[in-house]
């Protein structure tokens, strides 16, 4: 007769940190592998980067020039951003990347009356243009104020490995209507790209080169290599010629005309569309955006240090890298913070924090049951009420407040933010601590309540002296 399974056998023990990552927050790879991987995270940046402006600059009267433009500002400037967000703010490998918390309110600038007017198409995208920048500028004074008083380190202290796990799971699971519904736009080069990225990144993962895990760590980069010289090919062979004009679209590789329209050199400038405008309406809009991309940063941020095996960022960390978002957005937009391939990490990432909590509780059950499926179907409500009646549910006088409401309920992870911090917060909390992993938690809340904070988030140049951690 067998023996009994051990403990220890029968299930894994909570771990601060993740199984199975080659580097970590402080690894140096060589220049040339970092070089690559840079590149890389370029291209997953170039995604959200084009697809945004592919959708609003035509809609804004602009043409392809223009788009190509928008394009390079967002890449610059996010650039720049991501540098200083991993220097200055939560010192995350965080990549900054385009957001599309903005849709609703930028598409509400789109469609005000004073702009539909303009009868010249490149005039009405300059002034378009000038009236988001103005709305994003107000706007970002959300971020600022929250992050740099420390209001929304007061805030975090609200939150717990339990609330977590929905918000950060929603950011990815939250974008499945842009998952394999754009994948099935154009099915031959989708599935291919999905089925060769699983193949290089998990069954061919231990192939070497040099004792390095080249199809591991590059399969990002291979696999659109590969695919974009198949559908080149396909493209060049006629594949397409007599397809309807939207495969052709979707699939093509000659019709975005990016590459044809970019100039070999542009560098961003302020002002470059001309000074901002502003509309109180148009602010009020878009903050609800800057509130909704704090929430979807937070959870991203909490994913990345775990990705990159440091402690969840303290509460003025956290805080502080929501700061500089804010400085961030005055140039032209806000973009998602996240160090991820695809955001099927992420959703996978979040789900890990359960291992903290007590899952035999049915409180816990509960909550977190409740706040996933309401973080998925309010918004997919919002999202059918808007493309039946091409209006959001919140439709009233006051521009401002349906897109408030609307880009709010849009969006998973603020849905199951509110929905999962208020019933963790009220559902006999006093006497569920352990239950809900503070005991784990709450030694991260404080820069001195772990002795691996200060390797993983004390400022560079010495500047911790001047702006000391609580």
């Amino acid at each position: 007769m067998a023996a009994a399974p051990k403990p220890e056998e029968i299930s894994h023990p909570p771990m601060d940190q993740l199984q199975g990552l080659e580097y970590c927050i402080d690894s140096n790879p060589s220049w040339g592998e970092a070089i690559a991987l840079g590149f890389q995270h370029y291209i997953l940046a170039l995604g959200t980067a084009v697809m945004i402006p592919s959708f609003l600059v035509p809609l804004m009267g602009g043409n392809d020039d223009d788009k190509v433009r928008v394009v390079q500002t967002l890449l610059f400037v996010g650039g720049i951003n991501t540098l200083l967000q991993t220097l200055f703010g939560t010192r995350l490998p965080t990549v900054i990347g385009g957001s599309w918390a903005f849709m609703v309110p930028i598409i509400s600038i789109i469609h005000d009356s004073s702009l539909e007017r303009i009868t010249d198409p490149h005039v009405r995208f300059l002034n378009t243009m000038r009236a988001i920048q103005g709305a994003l500028i107000v706007a970002s004074s959300v971020q600022i104020i929250l992050g740099y008083s420390q209001l929304w380190a007061i805030c975090s202290r609200f939150f717990s490995p339990l609330g977590m796990v929905p918000v950060i799971s929603l950011v990815g699971f939250g974008l499945l209507d842009r998952g394999f519904p754009v994948v099935g736009r154009c099915v031959e080069i989708g599935i291919p790209m999905f089925i060769l990225f699983v193949a290089f990144s998990q069954y061919l993962k231990h192939f070497q080169t040099k004792q390095i895990p080249v199809l591991e760590r590059f399969a990002l980069l291979i696999s659109v290599t590969v695919i974009w010289a198949y559908a080149h090919l396909l493209t060049a062979s006629g594949a397409y010629k007599h397809r309807p004009e939207l495969t052709q679209r979707n699939c093509r590789t000659d019709k975005a005309n990016l590459i044809s329209s970019a100039p070999w050199i542009k560098i961003p400038y302020p002002l470059q569309w001309g000074a901002p405008t502003f509309d109180a309406g148009h602010a009020f809009g878009m903050m609800s955006a800057v509130l909704v991309s704090l929430i979807e940063s937070t959870g991203a941020y909490k994913a990345a240090s775990r990705l990159a095996s440091a402690t969840p960022p303290p509460a003025h960390v956290l805080s502080r890298g929501i700061g500089w978002q804010g400085n961030s957005e005055h140039y032209l937009h806000r973009y998602l913070s996240q160090y991820l391939q695809l955001f099927i990490a992420l959703s996978s990432v979040g789900l890990s924090f359960l291992q903290f909590t007590n899952m035999n509780s049915m409180r816990n059950l509960f909550i977190t049951g409740v706040s996933l499926f309401l973080g998925l179907s309010i918004p997919e409500y919002f999202r059918e009420y808007t493309s039946a009646s091409l209006h959001g549910p919140a439709h009233t006088r006051a521009g401002w407040f349906n897109d408030f409401l609307n880009t709010i309920f849009m969006s998973s992870p603020t849905v199951a933010l509110i929905v999962a911090v208020f019933l963790d917060n009220t559902l006999d909390y006093k006497d569920s601590a352990r239950d809900r992993g503070m005991p784990w938690w709450v030694k991260f809340r404080t820069f001195k309540g772990d002795s691996r904070n200060e390797e993983f988030y004390t400022l560079p140049f010495n500047l911790n002296r001047f702006f000391p951690p609580s």
